[in-house]
């Protein structure tokens, strides 16, 4: 029988090697940087015992959401069940600033669609116009 012990292996790691299943230590350490001083430094232990955690959080949170998700009979696991799954697990504080910034990123979503549909509207009637101008041109040109 597997453990349930981090770094203890178990049913979900087989056929994962670690760097599989840890998120990228340059990326763990960029982020890390920017709440340090610039002066500071942080050590390859220091990055590799973040990466773990970091990596296991995702995964707990993740789990919770989509445990939600298969009661529910739904594949897809949504930024609302990620919130939902923070609030369940404990994790207010987190929620609440998540909350906050997928509404942003809705609303910026929404938005970049509707600039989109005005451009291709635009890029559409500029086309037509140029097709008919090039019509015009050209019958002009066939009476000469």
């Amino acid at each position: 029988m597997a453990e349930n012990i981090i770094g203890a292996p178990n049913d979900d790691d087989v056929g994962f090697k670690e760097q599989d299943r840890l998120l990228p230590i340059a990326n763990v350490g960029r982020i890390m940087k920017q709440t340090v001083p610039p002066n500071a430094k942080i050590s390859k232990e220091a990055k590799e015992t973040m990466q773990e955690c970091v990596s296991e959080f995702i995964g707990f949170v993740t789990s919770e959401a989509s445990q939600k998700c298969r009661k529910e009979r739904r594949k897809t696991v949504t930024g609302d069940d990620i919130c939902w799954a923070l609030a369940t697990l404990g994790f207010d504080n987190y929620e609440v600033p998540l909350k906050r910034y997928l509404h942003k990123f809705r609303q910026l979503e929404g938005e970049k669609a509707a600039n989109q549909m005005k451009t291709s509207s635009h890029d559409n009637k500029q086309e037509e116009e140029e097709e008919q101008y090039s019509l015009k041109f050209s019958f002009i040109g066939s009476n000469q």
